[in-house]
């Protein structure tokens, strides 16, 4: 194993020369290169296998041994400096690893279809190879200088894939927009990573730890590396009310949006607050847990709204407004059947139904929120139901009820092949085999975090993966409990998930709009007295999250108009004040200079005339 380990550098660097040939290939063969598109398509989907595997291979003996390996080159050394670049494989790598290349090998497949009628193209898989290659760099350094080159080049691949079709405004502004809030947050991480360095004296994370576990600042008092670095940075309620802040506000923004990928995006942010949740409290194998069955669910989710725009087009056109916009949807069941049976799998996960991966996962975040705080628990076990009411909005609007949106015909070209629809079309295979394979981890990953014995909670794969990583909110507890326990209290949490499906199906399934003939709806809706009362909350409570918190209207007023009005003033300031002196004293000289020349006319005799008088 010791051998296999020496290997482990080419992980980045396989997905690499992907964007490197493609991009010398369209500077100086750009005939020839295109021609080939499809066999760069199939290159990246290999060499990301081969990482996959590969990672796969180092993942199996960490299971039973839980081995860190970690191999380092010396930049620059000197007395008080050293700067050494490397490569860390331990249980958490693996599993990053695993979770990274499964994931992209799928949307590279699933974009090989998509993407084939755009222009973009072998763009786009050159910006998907080198995200990859960005990724996989990032969970294999062995230092926090390593982190933070490659969270740059991460956040470069955001921002051309955000502005993948410049030419449209709203993309172009969102990447703008995304790339000035990343800088803010990418400064606030380098000042994180330089004040670590000035506390411990080191960049690698064993030095970091080892001083915080030997009490070098004089603030950590743990039992541990991992819980002392933890404990002083996370552990307390400040910042995890801040978590729960996150992850509230994310599911309310998610509750009235139209689109329906940026209701998912809402949904996203929602579920890394229950991730970001289980660090604060020190349950760090649930917050990874989470980490992994969200994020199959989820990228199945994605790929499935993409198939759903992609079958809209046929009828709106090429035009994101509307084919992403879920009023125009609306029983989609019987054109795209694939692609409704595999998002509603990826809803009910989401929603915490079980057996489905996200059930586990949320379920151990809710319990251990119990066990931190009541009241936390009960926003959380809030946030839960909302996650269920939102994302079964979007299922029924999606896919229940009749089609909203009718036109005539509409000719798409896809290069030499005409294709004409009246209704919206499956996908084909090339997009709906990764919906499948996503559907399959979807069902079973969850299986990784189940405790198959009942006298250890924590015997399970991830838990023997992980080991001997500290829980902190469980460091005293031998046993976690026992299934009896564990069914009560998945009792609440699946009653809450459910209780938000049912709001959800009670207003927005279509269905319902034939109960309103029953005398029984009509009687009980005539005796609610003055219900413009709740109108108006209903009326404030979506307007909040279809103007999605009114934080771009916050910044535009705050931010925006400020830093403009700011400009404004600089530029009055440099054009009236300082360019002003400046021409001031020119004009000045030159008036000068002009009565000089009148006063002297340049005779000997009105020289001395002057000198005499004077």
């Amino acid at each position: 194993m010791e051998h296999t380990y020496q290997y482990a550098w080419i992980i980045p660097f396989l997905p690499l020369p992907i964007p490197m040939l493609l991009g010398v290939g369209l500077l100086l063969f750009p005939t020839a290169t295109k021609n080939l598109r499809r066999m760069w398509s199939f290159t990246s989907v290999l060499l990301l296998s081969i990482v996959m595997t590969f990672s796969v291979n180092l993942s199996i003996p960490q299971i039973n041994s839980s081995s860190i390996y970690q191999y380092v080159w010396s930049w620059t050394i000197n007395n008080d400096f050293s700067l050494e670049f490397g490569y860390l494989i331990d249980p958490l790598t693996s599993i990053m690893s695993i979770l990274i290349t499964t994931v992209g090998i799928m949307v590279l497949i699933y974009s090989d279809n998509y993407m084939s009628h755009d222009q973009g193209y072998l763009r786009f898989f050159a910006y998907m190879s080198f995200f990859n290659a960005s990724m996989l760099g990032l969970v294999t350094s062995s230092n926090l200088i390593q982190i933070y080159i490659f969270w740059e080049l991460v956040g470069m691949c955001s921002y051309l894939l955000i502005g993948f079709w410049f030419t449209r405004p709203i993309a172009a502004n969102a990447c703008q927009k995304a790339f000035v809030t990343n800088r803010v947050g990418d400064f606030g991480l380098l000042l994180g990573i330089l004040g670590l360095y000035w506390i411990t004296g080191a960049y690698s994370y064993f030095s970091s730890y080892t001083c915080c576990y030997y009490g070098s600042s004089g603030n950590f008092s743990c039992s541990s590396p991992f819980s002392s670095f933890h404990s002083h940075t996370l552990h307390n309620e400040s910042n995890i009310f801040d978590r729960y802040n996150n992850k509230l506000l994310g599911a309310t923004l998610a509750l009235a949006q139209k689109d329906i990928k940026r209701s998912l995006a809402y949904s996203t942010m929602s579920q890394l607050g229950y991730t970001m949740l289980a660090l604060g409290m020190g349950s760090y194998r649930a917050a990874l847990f989470h980490l992994i069955t969200h994020a199959y669910s989820k990228a199945l989710l994605f790929l499935g709204s993409g198939s759903i725009i992609h079958s809209m087009e046929a009828i709106v056109g090429y035009s994101p407004d509307k084919s992403q916009n879920m009023v125009l949807m609306g029983g989609l069941t019987k054109h795209v059947p694939i692609t409704k049976n595999t998002f509603l799998l990826g809803t009910l996960s989401l929603c915490g139904i079980p057996p489905l991966a996200c059930f586990w996962s949320k379920d151990e975040i809710l319990n251990d929120s119990w066990l931190y705080s009541p009241i936390f628990a009960i926003i959380a076990c809030l946030t839960a139901g909302l996650t269920a009411f939102y994302m079964f909005r979007i299922y029924l609007l999606t896919f229940e009820g009749y089609l909203n949106m009718t036109r005539p015909l509409i000719t798409i070209n896809q290069f030499d092949n005409k294709n004409t629809f009246l209704y919206p079309q499956e996908s084909d295979n090339t997009m709906l085999f990764p919906l499948f394979v996503l559907a399959l981890f979807t069902l079973f990953v969850g299986a990784i975090g189940i405790p198959f014995n009942q006298e250890r909670m924590d015997f399970d794969i991830l838990s023997k993966w992980l080991n001997p990583a500290t829980n902190l909110l469980h460091k005293n507890f031998n046993n976690h409990g026992d299934w009896y326990e564990f069914f009560r209290n998945a009792i609440l949490s699946v009653s809450i998930s459910y209780f938000g499906i049912f709001l959800a199906s009670l207003l927005y399934n279509p269905v319902y709009s034939s109960l309103k003939d029953l005398d029984l709806i009509n009687s009980l809706a005539k005796k609610v007295p003055k219900r413009t009362f709740w109108d108006k909350i209903i009326n404030k409570v979506y307007n909040w999250s279809y103007n999605r918190g009114y934080i771009d209207a916050f910044y535009e007023t705050s931010l925006t108009k400020g830093i403009r009005r700011l400009a404004e003033l600089t530029h009055f300031f440099d054009e009236r004040v300082i360019d002003g002196i400046t021409n001031g004293v020119g004009v000045m000289s030159f008036f000068v200079g002009e009565s000089v020349k009148y006063v002297g006319g340049g005779r000997i005799s009105s020289y001395l005339f002057l000198y005499l008088s004077s």
